[in-house]
């Protein structure tokens, strides 16, 4: 297949933390073939200052993206409050009369940007796809592979992860006529995810999603647990907002993670998205089954979900991951700077996210999300080491907040001082996709996304 390729990194994040002359070689699959640290640069060698692994972002809606900005007004009438409810039915209007063209359109936006921010990997919970009419498309997988092609334009490592959602709430009640869009059974997940099973490859996985305790019966969620492939990832949202789990309690008895647990296996490869709300046995619970949780804390800012307990969980043991959910923001940075933030402002004191071994914030926040995040993808991604993905992060050495920096301070740095992107050059599976702050089909992906936008405009 050729001779791998080369970059030499003055200071590379390594697996067991930061290292110097380090030289990374990928074959032409994308997979890094040799990581090796206090090296000579070779000859012809692409020369770098620091360098770090992509971050996986875990949980994403993308077509959310083009409603940013969109749901920021008070609702009218005395007495009224919005919610993550009332937002949801904005949502739910919005994504109605969506494209398949649309769709990718969107896609693609986001996940350039993401990419330029830093973010090298996605798991798409997809659940946009039927026909608005309720209909399925002539391939039932359609919307899937939209998005899917949207990620291969932009050069993004993803795990797609179709969606079951049969019901709007606890005891199997019946779905809304704006939910039509997203209804399925569990055997027409299974047959989703069979077409897509010719997309796998170095850059693509796939794996399914209940959407929620509310939104799939457990017997569903039995059914395509134990068809799906082994090996493959299971996401889903659970405990998001306190009024879901005083539903749960009312339909079942228990609180959502608890009865989660009381019904399935839940091992390594679930990722249980956002479990805001959980008791001192369900942090237990989660930490002890190897799952990881899903955090998005820009998105559960901005709906009002509340605060993980991420101190007592950290304590248990839990590994965690981020993920930009609704996009209102695409920067990893900013959901790891705020997931330490939040916890701040909870316990009144600072310097929250570390371990016994780690005491640098930044350092803890960004590995710890690599491993949780590499762990949701289903995917060799997450770390520099042979074996993995070439996903690759190359920091603007030249840029002020970088300068007179110990090598233990560089992350403290990006995370937690201010808002300048400092990525410059961004490698996805031995490709490079973004140069110089700009992704390479920026321009050709920005002209189709303004074009969705216009079209989109009146979603009212």
């Amino acid at each position: 297949m050729g001779a791998a390729l080369k970059l030499f990194a003055r200071h590379a994040l390594l697996p067991q933390g930061w290292r110097r002359d380090v030289l990374l070689a990928w074959d032409a699959h994308g997979d890094l073939t040799s990581v090796i640290d206090n090296a000579m640069r070779p000859d012809g060698a692409e020369l770098a200052e620091y360098v770090l692994p992509g971050m996986v972002n875990l949980h994403s809606h993308s077509f959310q993206r083009a409603l940013g900005g969109r749901t920021e007004f008070a609702a009218d009438g005395a007495g009224s409050h919005d919610s993550f409810w009332t937002w949801r039915d904005l949502m739910y209007r919005f994504a109605r009369n969506i494209t398949p063209d649309q769709l990718e359109a969107i896609a693609a936006q986001l996940f350039s940007e993401c990419l330029r921010h830093g973010y090298t990997s996605v798991c798409e919970f997809h659940y946009v796809q039927r026909q608005p009419n309720g209909a399925w498309y002539d391939r039932p997988a359609e919307t899937a592979e939209r998005v899917i092609a949207a990620a291969r334009v932009a050069g993004i490592g993803v795990t797609m992860l179709p969606v079951l959602y049969s019901y709007s709430g606890f005891n199997d009640s019946p779905l809304k006529p704006e939910q039509r869009r997203f209804r399925t059974e569990a055997d027409d997940v299974l047959r989703v995810i069979e077409a897509l099973a010719p997309l796998r490859d170095g850059q693509t996985e796939v794996g399914v999603a209940p959407h929620s305790l509310r939104a799939a019966s457990m017997e569903q969620v039995k059914q395509v647990v134990a068809a799906l492939p082994a090996g493959r990832p299971i996401h889903l949202h659970i405990a998001e907002q306190q009024a879901e789990v005083d539903q749960c309690l009312a339909a079942t008895g228990m609180r959502p993670v608890r009865y989660l647990y009381n019904q399935v296996t839940v091992d390594a490869r679930w990722c249980l998205v956002h479990a805001t709300h959980l008791d001192a046995s369900e942090i237990s619970h989660i930490a002890a089954s190897g799952a990881v949780a899903g955090l998005c804390p820009t998105t559960e800012a901005n709906l009002g979900d509340g605060l993980f307990p991420l101190e007592a969980f950290l304590a248990a043991g839990g590994r965690f991951g981020i993920g930009s959910d609704s996009h209102v923001s695409q920067s990893p940075v900013e959901e790891l700077r705020w997931l330490e933030y939040g916890q701040r402002l909870r316990q009144q004191r600072r310097n929250i996210a570390v371990s016994r071994e780690q005491r640098q914030v930044g350092d803890f926040l960004w590995q710890g999300a690599l491993q949780g995040g590499a762990q949701a993808a289903g995917r060799p991604v997450g770390a520099l080491a042979p074996g993995r993905r070439a996903d690759v992060l190359v920091l603007d050495g030249a840029h002020p907040k970088l300068w007179g920096l110990a090598l233990h301070e560089v992350l403290g740095s990006l995370v937690f001082s201010g808002n300048d992107n400092l990525v410059r050059d961004v490698m996805v599976g031995g490709r490079w996709v973004v140069r110089n702050a700009q992704h390479v089909a920026q321009q050709a992906i920005a002209a189709r996304f303004k074009q969705t936008m216009a079209e989109l405009r009146e979603f009212q």
